[in-house]
């Protein structure tokens, strides 16, 4: 994808995506998108925009749902958002409780437990939600579950070597993606309460993606591991690269520190699986060079917009045209499909759609996209 030289395209395209998501997206999804009867945030909508009433409503949808619009509340953007944050809040913190500690994978369409497991990716996602839900209401509960969650991770996630388990029950393949996102949650945490462990935390995830996950030899993020570490098979995926990259700029920015090379390295792998005729970044890779999956899913564009905004923020020659391209071609090719306010999850090579249904879980990547290139970009218009 070749940027424009047009000085003004990031600060344009930045606007135009934060008008879209306050008067077309965050209007369905607190509407079409949450369920007034039975509670909490819709799985995803069918191609009119409405709910699909009859899947199974995962912990990390009512997370990730609950994070955008506590994000959006305190961003002004939204005027109904702080209250569908605190609905969506409680009802993941009552409905998904477990009698035995943390909180159920999914729940079924009458609210009871489809599937009881314990999953540390979802749980990473309610460490997130709760962060944004405490700043923008100071609800001194919910600070509360915020940390009894953090001590859960503690005893009952967290393995002999301080990396996490997959969940309970246990399991195997042990994956990057759980600690990406622990480590995503611990700089929330920082970022909205200031809090006392999120750096220390943080500073154990940044170690383990260097000590266990990175393949110097090849530059890649491995996916899939044993209960030694050991790489299971050579899959990798390039939106991981770019979301590494961005979360790592985050981490050097909130703790003072400066910027280290390995972000850059990390988006230099990303950018080897760019589709050389759109510029989008495939899904799933072979780490010795071999594409294993041409499709292109909408959030490793997302994660490749942060990734260049982060490298912007730092005067990285072409970064900020790179991530006004990127974001042009999401808000193009991707969103107000199949109707406003929504999105295309993945395409294939050709650019055919994939899929129909909107999956609710895309907005987390697509508004923290948004919502981090207005805060570089910031506009002052309504």
């Amino acid at each position: 994808m070749t940027a424009s030289r047009d000085s003004a395209a990031p600060a344009r395209i930045s606007d135009e995506l934060r008008r879209w998501a306050i008067g077309r997206a965050l209007p369905l999804w607190s509407s079409l998108g949450f369920d007034a009867k039975r509670g909490g945030f819709q799985e995803r909508l069918n191609p009119d925009g409405s709910p699909d009433l009859t899947a199974p409503r995962r912990l990390l949808v009512q997370a990730r749902q609950t994070y955008v619009y506590a994000h959006a509340a305190a961003l002004g953007w939204y005027p109904d958002a702080g209250r569908l944050a605190l609905d969506g809040a409680a009802f993941l913190l009552e409905k998904y409780r477990s009698a035995d500690g943390g909180y159920v994978f999914s729940l079924a369409p009458d609210n009871s437990v489809a599937d009881a497991r314990r999953d540390t990716y979802g749980h990473s996602f309610v460490l997130l939600a709760l962060g944004w839900v405490a700043k923008i209401s100071g609800d001194a509960q919910i600070r509360a579950r915020l940390d009894d969650l953090l001590a859960f991770f503690d005893e009952r996630l967290t393995a002999r070597d301080g990396s996490l388990l997959e969940g309970l029950p246990a399991s195997q393949p042990r994956r990057q993606n759980p600690h990406m996102h622990a480590f995503e949650a611990m700089l929330a945490l920082q970022e909205t309460l200031s809090h006392a462990q999120a750096l220390p935390r943080a500073a154990i995830f940044a170690a383990i993606l260097t000590d266990k996950f990175l393949d110097p030899q090849t530059q890649t993020i491995g996916e899939y591991f044993n209960d030694d570490w050991v790489a299971q098979g050579s899959l990798i995926e390039p939106g991981h690269h770019a979301e590494w990259a961005w979360l790592l700029r985050k981490y050097d920015r909130l703790r003072g520190a400066a910027a280290g090379p390995l972000p850059t390295m990390l988006l230099q792998t990303a950018r080897r699986w760019c589709d050389p005729q759109n510029g989008f970044l495939i899904d799933e890779a072979d780490r010795n060079g071999a594409v294993l999956r041409p499709s292109r899913r909408i959030w490793p564009q997302a994660e490749l917009a942060k990734a260049w905004t982060a490298e912007a923020e730092l005067g990285v020659a072409d970064a900020d045209q790179n991530a006004a391209a990127i974001l042009c071609a999401l808000a193009t090719h991707y969103l107000d499909r199949p109707c406003p306010g929504g999105w295309t999850d993945r395409f294939d090579q050709s650019g055919r759609a994939l899929t129909a249904q909107m999956p609710a879980t895309a907005f987390y990547h697509v508004f923290s996209a948004i919502a981090e290139a207005n805060r570089l970009w910031p506009t002052n218009t309504p």
